[in-house]
């Protein structure tokens, strides 16, 4: 079936385009332009001068809907998936955070399965951890933290092709093996819930570590050790130009204008949004897989107040947090969320723009920046057409 949006304001690699149009057929983008007349035999949707964007590609999500990854279930990965798509992502890297080695094959196991359907929205596994500095555990289960151990991680990596990215703290005992052991691998490195100084960060970068996992949490700034100075992660991080950074835009995790630093020193081309959401995010619940953490101020944190542990942030709310509290520019707040993310995790051939050829991954967002209708794969996601 053929369907056309029209009188759309559609947001393209080349900018903006004013009444415009997109085509789309068997999942995929026959052709976006700047003429909105109505093809014969095209379902028309009329979008009402909305703005027409590309599809979020969320790398770092825990769960949501009541539902965590960590559960390792179809069930569980079906409940959390379909609610993020109803705000927005339209591909997801599911998020485990530092869990045990059954947990990982069976995780594994699901997430295999899944990405093999037709059209499917998750295009792989994502560990964040279990090799991290304790000290900075922050919502990390402290029980299955431990220095990177290659009699565990390769017999992983060797089963299961669908882990395409991978967090560690690269001060560890055999990070450095570690990282360019899973880059040979074609799996992103990211540095996490780390105490790296400037030495570590660059030594990181030349073993494969070229990413930051939530850039600003886990991980410490400039700060004093008695009368001397010293650079931080965030420093270090910032002084590697190549290494790109992901920011938890809920405008709580980092605020509005660290939001607008990142912006400002790393650029669209470096910069993503993720939610880091937890089982509670767009649910009625108020539990995290972990029973330590709370729910307070709209954000996930250690009952205990030592720390934030993830949030109950859905897409929409990264875009809507950076344009209307951080003052950044719509198109790039999207892109950073799109665009940006698909080319870290090596997708943009299919995903992160509205061009020819590309998956239809598409959502309306009206001046509020609220969602308005999602396609994913060029099928409307049940319950997020509010057009008419």
């Amino acid at each position: 079936m053929l369907t056309q949006l029209i009188n759309a304001r559609i947001l393209t690699p080349q900018g903006w385009l004013k009444d415009g149009s997109v085509l789309i057929r068997d999942g995929k983008i026959l052709e976006v332009t700047n003429c909105d007349l109505a093809v014969i035999g095209a379902q028309l949707v009329d979008v009402k001068g909305m703005y027409v964007l590309p599809g979020g590609v969320e790398i770092h999500a825990h769960g949501g809907g009541g539902r965590d990854f960590m559960e390792c279930t179809e069930d569980a990965f079906r409940a959390a998936v379909r609610t993020h798509m109803k705000y927005g992502t339209t591909s997801i890297f599911p998020t485990l955070s530092s869990s045990t080695v059954p947990m990982i094959t069976q995780a594994a196991e699901t997430c295999t399965k899944m990405m093999a359907e037709k059209d499917s929205p998750i295009l792989g596994l994502h560990l964040e951890g279990h090799y991290l500095n304790m000290a900075m555990a922050g919502g990390q289960l402290p029980e299955n933290i431990k220095n990177p151990d290659p009699n565990e991680y390769i017999p992983i990596v060797e089963n299961w092709s669908c882990i395409k990215r991978w967090d560690a703290a690269p001060e560890l005992p055999g990070a450095m093996q570690f990282g360019k052991y899973i880059t040979a691998k074609g799996i992103l490195a990211s540095v996490a819930h780390t105490q790296a100084e400037f030495e570590d960060i660059r030594t990181a970068y030349e073993a494969g570590y070229t990413h930051a996992t939530h850039f600003y949490n886990a991980m410490p700034g400039f700060h004093k050790r008695r009368e001397y100075k010293y650079e931080g992660t965030v420093e270090s991080i910032y002084l590697l130009n190549d290494m790109t950074v992901e920011v938890v835009a809920d405008g709580i995790h980092v605020p509005p204008t660290i939001l607008r630093l990142v912006y400002k020193i790393k650029g669209v081309e470096r910069t993503c949004l993720i939610t880091d959401a937890l089982a509670c995010a767009a649910s009625d619940s108020q539990e995290a897989f972990d029973p330590r953490v709370i729910i307070e101020d709209g954000v996930c944190k250690l009952a205990d107040h030592s720390a934030l542990a993830g949030s109950v942030a859905t897409m929409d709310r990264l875009i809507r947090t950076v344009v209307q509290k951080a003052e950044i520019p719509l198109a790039d707040a999207v892109r950073m969320a799109s665009e940006t993310p698909a080319k870290i995790m090596g997708v943009y051939d299919r995903k992160g723009s509205l061009q020819k050829g590309k998956d239809a991954d598409i959502i309306v967002m009206d001046e509020d920046l609220n969602i308005r209708a999602v396609w994913a794969m060029g099928k409307l996601v049940p319950e997020t057409d509010t057009l008419s």
